[in-house]
Formats: C-alpha cells, structure tokens, sequence
C-alpha cells in the first residue's frame, strides 16, 4: 500500500493479504478468476448500464476486467479502478495499456476510507469485492460521498453458502473431517453480504435508497479438468491443510479430487453458483 494513502486499522488484515500473497495468486491466475464467473459478466455490465458520458468507480477492481468493461461502455467518460492489491493492479494498468483502453486509471487505496473527489462518480460498480469491509456502513458511506446525488451502486455479491456449491465442495474436502467455523454474520468474508435484510439494513444507513437485489445462478469454471482445477484450487485454499498429519492430508487432497472429477464436463469443470446483483441509488 502507498504511504500516500491510509487503511483502516480495521481493514489491516484484509490489506495485508490482499497486498500480499492472496494477492500475488489472484494477479498469477487473473485470467482463470475472470473466467470462473464469466458467466455473470453480461447480466453485470446490463445492470451498471453505464452510458457514454459516465464517471465510473470500481471498488475492489482486481485484476481490472470489469474496469476495462466499463471504461469501454463509458467511452466518453472515465472508469477508476481501486484495490488494495500492488500485484493485481500491475496486472490490471498492463492489460488496459495492451488492449488500448485509454480512458481509465487504477489506484491502490481502501475504499472505506479513501478521499475520493465528492459527487464526482456517476456509477460505482464491484464485482464480488465489496463483502471484506470490516465497517460496511463507513466504506459504503464512503463511496456514496463519490457519487453524485442520484448516482447509482451496482454490485456483485455471493448468496448464502448454501446455494454455492463450489464453496461447500471445497470447503468440506480440504476440512478433513474437522469442523471449520466460518466467520461471524455480519464479519468480513465472501457471505457477508449474502442476508438481504442485512444488505437493504447496510446500504440504508450508508445513504443509499431504493435497493433492489435480483438473484442470479451460474455455473462457475474451475479447470479444464479435474487435474487442472485441482492445482488451481489447492493453490488457492492449500493453507486449509496446515495441521493435518499425512494421513488426513492425503484424504482431504483425495476428496478434493473426486468431487472436482464428479464435476468434469466437456466445458470443464463446473460447479453451481449463486449471487446477488444488488442495485441502489445515492440519497
């Protein structure tokens, strides 16, 4: 993170891993990450229906596909990206600079506590990167303070655990047996916004009205077959297996495998999924 800008104390741990090797893995594989939720891409980008002229902020940017997507539709106008990640945004400045996109910029900030110009968005959009704020009401408040009055938020959210069975798939595999407690409601983590009543709850106290969440299910892909997604996934959650001695090492290593082959199809290997797209507007 820039000495130029600041983190919440709160954020501290998120950045730490977001600007370090979680992030480093994301910005390796940024081309497997976008294409496991392609599927979601068009329903997306038809939500934030972005217009020629439009200011456009990506909060959680990544690895910049959606950035790019929209500073494509905003061609009169600009897209920011911001991520907490170094890695991810090396990767994200590169690729708008291959493809020509010109009418854009990417920031390393935390989008909770950032000095974004006021009123100066007219849309802000994030794919799957707004459910890691340790105060969601201060970081939403926040990125209302960029956007125009009327201005509109878009975002792409997990449902419940329950109707992503790539998350339940993995998570039991890699546990081994063992019980694994996920985070508090309401904490950091990829459900944290997956309760509409605590969405609508959030966003209202952040000053944003008129929210509408439209559920959406997609198969998401993980791998060419199951020996690809398995490198690629064991990559991402291998940190599930400290702990275990050999035995059950080799057994959770062995059920991951197995159900990524019971989920080997002629388009790879897939896995059902299930998200909100949640719209709001600026007070």
């Amino acid at each position: 993170m820039s000495r130029t800008d600041r983190v919440d104390p709160a954020n501290a741990e998120q950045a730490r891993a977001w600007d370090g090797q979680e992030g480093a893995y994301w910005a390796e594989h940024a081309d497997r990450f976008d294409r496991a939720v392609r599927a979601y891409r068009k329903p997306f980008l038809d939500a934030a229906d972005v217009y020629p002229a439009d200011r456009v902020l990506d909060v959680g940017c990544g690895t910049g596909e959606t950035t790019r997507a929209v500073a494509r539709r905003a061609s009169g106008g600009h897209a920011l990206g911001v991520d907490l990640s170094a890695a991810m945004l090396g990767v994200a400045r590169r690729r708008a600079a291959t493809e020509g996109v010109h009418n854009i910029e990417f920031v390393q900030a935390d989008a909770q506590v950032h000095a974004f110009p006021a009123a100066s968005f007219d849309v802000a959009v994030s794919r799957t990167g707004t459910m890691f704020f340790a105060d969601p009401v201060a970081a939403f408040r926040n990125v209302g303070g960029a956007l125009r009055p009327g201005g509109r938020l878009v975002q792409l959210v997990w449902q419940e655990a329950a109707g992503n069975e790539w998350f339940l798939a993995f998570t039991q595999a890699l546990a081994a047996g063992r019980p694994m407690a996920g985070p508090p409601p309401g904490a950091p983590g990829p459900f944290s916004l997956a309760d509409p009543e605590r969405v609508r709850g959030v966003l209202g106290a952040a000053g944003f009205t008129d929210v509408g969440l439209e559920p959406h299910g997609e198969a998401m892909w993980f791998g060419e077959d199951a020996a690809d997604a398995e490198r690629f996934t064991l990559g991402l959650l291998g940190w599930m297996l400290d702990g275990l001695d050999e035995g059950d090492r080799r057994r959770a290593i062995e059920d991951l495998r197995a159900t990524l082959t019971a989920h080997e199809t002629d388009e790879g290997v897939l896995f059902a999924s299930a998200v909100w797209i949640i719209r709001a507007v600026r007070a």
